[in-house]
């Protein structure tokens, strides 16, 4: 019984990523019948369910292996001003970015969204993931759109992807906006290394009680409309895929462990701006590290105030009462915020 209250302080592919402060106090949810309970199982490739818009193929290779990276391009209203690419975080995928491509488009943005490989509806083989890899990859599918330079949203995991591929091409990237990223200190130093075989059995181990109180913990303010990021995984656990869904999360996670990029923070030369929703308190892999060192965690009013510090040409806009995912909680708010920034001069 002790090992399964355990589980529930972290949830599903959530539990290999990030958790939050809250979850240190919060009690095991309890039992209630499920919400999807009649909602058709998805497949791996989550085929079944809906994007915002149509979704394009784009082949490639990971590690030797065949892969396909599923992306959205919707082209701007009007005259086009540049062109966005959009990295997404680990416990979502890029149909989450609906509100925000809407409102780039209107105001004159093509937006290249797409599913790294591992994750969403692209493939996820069975490799050791690196964040170099993602980065060539998404670079190798803008030059096959002759795509020369774009701007970069980013949030969560996906930050740490974006700060990658600005560093790895300088010359692509007009413009950095990081959300909320993980990354801004260096996990290795306090989080223990964990095995492939221990992380997968607490992946499957998660129920839609579990994931729905670890999700809670990136919102501070809850709202029905977010149930949609539950849905998604039940449906997939309920699937003959799941094992290897969860396998992906596995290898991912251990990308995000073992490899920082605090260190490239201070070598990021274009504009960066830093949007901190303020309530935020994600700590990647957090049941793993000692109580001590995660008082020091996750702190990110903090890790945003040092970063702008550190990085050369950063601004910094802290949003009140607004947690990890600050385009989904406040999206009116977050586009005019980075539309400004996109449209400034360098």
């Amino acid at each position: 019984m002790k090992a399964l209250m355990k589980l529930w302080l972290c949830a599903g592919i959530a539990l290999l990523s990030a958790c939050s402060t809250t979850e240190q106090t919060t009690q095991k949810p309890a039992a209630v019948a499920s919400l999807y309970t009649n909602a058709k199982p998805l497949d791996l490739r989550l085929t079944d369910w809906p994007y915002p818009f149509p979704l394009k193929e784009f082949k490639t290779t990971l590690q030797g292996q065949p892969a396909s990276m599923m992306y959205m391009d919707v082209p701007a209203v009007g005259k086009q001003k540049g062109v966005i690419l959009l990295f997404h975080g680990k416990n979502f995928s890029s149909d989450y970015w609906k509100l925000t491509m809407i409102g780039l488009t209107q105001a004159g943005y093509r937006v290249i969204a797409p599913d790294q490989i591992g994750f969403g509806k692209s493939s996820k083989p069975d490799v050791v993931y690196h964040f170099d890899d993602l980065a060539a990859n998404t670079q190798a599918l803008l030059t096959s759109l002759q795509i020369k330079q774009v701007s970069v949203i980013a949030n969560s995991m996906g930050g740490m992807v974006g700060i990658r591929f600005a560093r790895l091409h300088p010359n692509t990237v007009r413009k950095l906006v990081l959300e909320n990223p993980l990354g801004l200190e260096d996990y290795s130093k306090d989080i223990p290394p964990q095995q492939n075989d221990n992380l997968l059995k607490l992946e499957m181990a998660q129920t839609e009680a579990s994931y729905r109180q670890f999700l809670k913990s990136y919102f501070p303010n809850w709202q029905p409309t977010y149930e949609q990021f539950i849905e998604v995984y039940v449906r997939v656990q309920k699937g003959p895929d799941y094992p290897a869904y969860a396998k992906a999360s596995v290898l991912t996670y251990q990308m995000i462990a073992e490899k920082p990029v605090v260190n490239d923070l201070p070598q990021l030369k274009m504009p960066v701006l830093l949007v901190i929703g303020q309530k935020d308190r994600t700590v990647f892999g957090r049941r793993f590290a000692p109580p001590e060192a995660v008082k020091s965690l996750g702190n990110f009013p903090e890790l945003g105030r040092k970063a702008a510090q550190v990085i050369p040409n950063a601004k910094l806009v802290p949003i009140d009462n607004v947690g990890h995912v600050p385009h989904v909680e406040v999206p009116d708010l977050f586009n005019q915020t980075v539309i400004e920034f996109l449209n400034s001069k360098p």
